[in-house]
C-alpha cells in the first residue's frame, strides 16, 4: 500500500505516475476523504479537551455557591452532551479512515522512474537475448503433439479428472517434471545462497491482502468453502513473503538480505484469461513453480532485482534454452510491482518467446501492508523493508520449453545434460 503522507504531499506526482500504469487515481475523492478524516480527528481532539475542562468545573461551580450535588448534575449533563458529540465524531473518523484505507488497498504501486511508458506487452522493452533458437531441418511440433505422441501427456485425462486447464503427465515426462523441480532447488540453494522453505499451500485472507492479491484480484483465486477465509495459494510469493509479516528484523538479518527458495503448487482460476492458451500447459489452473523471494534493505533493492533475475536466468542458461529479458512497461506492470523483468523462453512450436519467469521489485508497497520492518542501526528505529520475488522457474513452462527445443524428428526428446543425473542417467525420452 502507498504511504498516506507521501500521497498527500506529492499528489500531482502520484496521479501522474499511476496514470503510467493505466490507473486513474481519483484525487477529488482522496482529498474529500482525507479532509473528512482530518476534520473528524480535530473535532474529536477538541471535544476530548472540552471534556477534561468540564470535569474540572465542579470545584468552580461549588465556589460560586452551588451545592456539590447541583454542581455534579450540571457537569454530568455537559459531559453527556460532549460524549454524544464525541461518539459521533469518533465514528465519523473511523468511517473516513476505513474508506481511505479501502481506497489505498485498491490503489496499485507507483512504477519506478525506470519503467517505460506503454499500454500493453507490445510496449515492453527488450533488454537482450541469450542463445540462438535452433534451426530445425524438420517442422517442429508443439509440446502437446509431442507429449501425446509419447503417450506421456494428456489433457483429455486431466479434463476427465478435474476439467479444462488440467494436464496429466506420466512416465518419463512426470519424472522430468520432478527432476526440473529438484534441479532448480539445488541450484538456488547450493549456488545462489537461498534458504529452502516449505510452507502451507492454503493461505488466509490476511496473507493475500499483505502481498496485494486481495481485495482486487479475488476472482483469480480459488476460495475454499470453510469456516474461515481460506484460499489455495496462487503463488509461493504469498506464504513466503508473509514469513516476515509483523516482524521487526535486525540489521544483521537484512545486511545481506533474506533469500528464500520455495517449491509449491500454484492454483489460479484464470478468470481474467478466458479463452487464452487453452491448449497445453502454458496457462493451467494448477501448476508448479520454484519461487525466489528476497527481503532487503531499501538501499539494496534495485541491485537485488538484477541479482534475483540473474539467478532465474542461470537456470535457463544451464538448460541451454534461448530466452530474452524484457523490461515491462507501465501498462503491463503488475498491481503491486514497482519494476519487473520478464524472462521469455523461445518455443519453436509457437515460433514465439513466451514468459517463463517474472521478477519484480515491490519497494515498500507489500511491506507496508505486511508491517514488515527492520531496525536501522543508524537511527535505532524500525523502518519498512523492501520485498522482491521471481519465478526461478515455472516448472511446467520449463518442461514445455525442453520438449519443444530438444525434440528430434522421430518424436523423441533429448534430455538436457544438466538433468541427466536427475533422470537416473536417462538421456533420451522415447514413447
Amino acid at each position: 500500500m502507498l504511504d498516506l503522507k507521501y500521497i498527500r504531499n506529492n499528489l500531482d506526482e502520484v496521479v501522474a505516475k499511476l496514470a503510467i500504469k493505466g490507473f486513474a487515481f481519483d484525487r477529488d475523492v482522496f482529498e474529500q476523504l482525507d479532509a473528512a478524516r482530518k476534520h473528524a480527528d480535530m473535532t474529536s481532539q477538541d471535544l476530548q479537551a472540552q471534556r477534561k475542562l468540564a470535569s474540572k468545573k465542579i470545584g468552580s461551580l461549588v465556589a460560586s455557591g452551588k451545592s456539590v450535588d447541583e454542581a455534579k448534575a450540571e457537569v454530568a449533563s455537559i459531559l453527556e452532551l460532549i460524549d454524544e458529540q464525541l461518539s459521533t465524531a469518533t465514528q465519523d473518523a473511523r468511517d473516513a479512515q476505513g474508506k481511505l484505507e479501502a481506497m489505498l488497498l485498491a490503489t496499485p504501486n507507483i512504477p519506478s522512474n525506470q519503467v517505460p511508458a506503454g499500454t500493453s506487452e507490445d510496449d515492453n522493452q527488450e533488454v537482450y537475448r541469450w542463445g540462438e533458437p535452433r534451426n530445425f531441418d524438420f517442422k517442429p511440433k508443439d509440446h502437446v503433439d509431442l507429449g501425446e505422441a509419447l503417450q506421456q501427456l494428456s489433457q483429455e485425462q486431466g479434463a476427465k479428472i478435474a476439467g479444462s486447464r488440467f494436464t496429466v503427465l506420466q512416465s518419463s515426462l512426470a519424472r522430468l517434471h520432478r527432476a526440473l523441480t529438484q534441479f532448480m532447488l539445488d541450484t538456488h540453494t547450493e549456488q545462489h545462497g537461498y534458504q529452502e522453505v516449505y510452507v502451507p499451500y492454503i493461505v488466509n485472507a490476511t496473507s493475500l491482502q499483505g502481498t496485494g492479491q486481495l481485495p482486487k484480484f479475488e476472482e483469480d483465486l480459488f476460495k475454499l468453502q470453510a469456516e474461515h477465509d481460506f484460499y489455495l495459494t496462487p503463488t509461493a510469493e504469498v506464504p513466503v513473503t508473509n514469513l516476515v509479516r509483523d516482524e521487526i528484523l535486525s540489521g544483521e538479518q537484512v545486511e545481506d538480505g533474506l533469500k528464500f527458495a520455495c517449491h509449491t503448487p500454484c492454483f489460479r482460476s484464470e478468470a481474467g484469461a478466458s479463452g487464452r492458451d487453452t491448449r497445453g500447459m502454458i496457462r493451467q489452473h494448477q501448476f508448479e513453480k520454484v519461487e525466489l523471494v528476497q527481503i532487503v534493505r531499501p538501499s539494496d533493492s534495485q541491485t537485488a532485482l538484477e541479482t534475483l533475475t540473474g539467478h532465474a536466468e542461470a537456470i535457463l542458461r544451464t538448460l541451454e534454452l534461448p530466452y530474452r529479458k524484457v523490461l515491462l512497461c507501465g501498462g503491463d506492470l503488475g498491481f503491486s510491482a514497482q519494476k519487473t523483468y520478464d524472462l521469455e523462453v523461445w518455443l519453436p512450436g509457437q515460433s514465439a518467446y513466451r514468459e517463463i519467469s517474472s521478477c519484480s521489485n515491490f519497494g515498500d508497497y507489500q511491506a507496508r501492508r505486511l508491517q514488515a520492518r527492520w531496525r536501522n542501526p543508524e537511527s535505532g528505529k524500525p523502518e519498512l523493508v523492501h520485498t522482491l520475488n521471481g519465478s526461478g522457474l515455472a516448472v511446467g513452462r520449463t518442461l514445455v520449453a525442453i520438449l519443444e527445443n530438444y525434440q528430434q524428428e522421430n518424436g523423441s526428446i533429448t534430455v538436457p545434460k544438466a538433468l541427466v543425473s536427475y533422470m537416473n542417467g536417462l538421456e533420451v525420452i522415447k514413447g
